[in-house]
């Protein structure tokens, strides 16, 4: 049985792989569509499903959703959680996973948060969710957004300590930095825009549970 098409916003970069991987296990797509070209191509539309599929920055998918240009979405925790938008958060796929901290150079002198004086400055790609957390522990900081490469900051002394998202902790120990504290943990999520989830429920309630029957496969693998 078919479902109802779907337009869905997928991510570039690092979590294409995975969410694609993912989409294969569903109805969205199977082993016969020609998988390589959804990452060359923005918009395409899935011949036999009628599902259209965008090539979205990470940051950007959740605003394709909101405002309906696409029903659903996959983008990371960090990316909804910098920017408060009209959306469900439907279903937490465990893929992606990575820590958003709080880092600072190995050789300051700075170990816990306690360490850190007012007015430090912080480079980092999430300026809201930065801004909240050292606001919410009585910290005064000055945040500097960037857009990339926000371990260099410190080298260069445009700012003091960063905010950053890491994987492995290999960029920064690179780049001698050291986390002194996790700010949150992300992964990748569902996200349904408002008026889709009541217009499609039935197919996107479905697509959830596939997702989820993937998610059991390989959690018991």
């Amino acid at each position: 049985m078919s479902m109802e098409s779907l337009k869905i916003a997928i991510p570039k970069g690092r979590l294409y792989d995975e969410v694609v991987k993912a989409c294969l296990n569903t109805d969205l797509l199977d082993d016969s569509q020609n998988i390589s070209k959804l990452s060359r191509e923005l918009v395409q539309e899935v011949s036999g499903t009628g599902n259209l599929f965008l090539l979205a920055k990470p940051a950007d998918v959740p605003a394709y959703v909101e405002h309906g240009a696409a029903d659903i979405g996959f983008t990371g925790k960090d990316v909804i959680a910098e920017k408060e938008r009209r959306l469900y958060e439907l279903l937490d796929l465990e893929i992606g996973t990575c820590d958003l901290v709080v880092a600072v150079p190995n050789d300051m002198d700075v170990n816990t948060l306690e360490d850190i004086k007012d007015n430090t400055r912080v480079a980092t790609s999430y300026p809201g969710i930065a801004e909240k957390f050292f606001r919410d522990k009585n910290i005064k900081a000055e945040i500097i957004e960037l857009n990339g490469s926000v371990e260099l900051a410190p080298q260069v002394d445009l700012a003091d300590i960063i905010v950053d998202i890491t994987s492995t902790g290999t960029t920064l120990r690179k780049n001698d930095l050291s986390p002194i504290a996790e700010i949150l943990s992300s992964s990748v999520r569902l996200v349904v825009n408002e008026a889709s989830y009541r217009t499609k429920a039935t197919a996107i309630d479905r697509l959830s549970r596939q997702l989820e029957k993937y998610l059991k496969k390989t959690g018991d693998n």
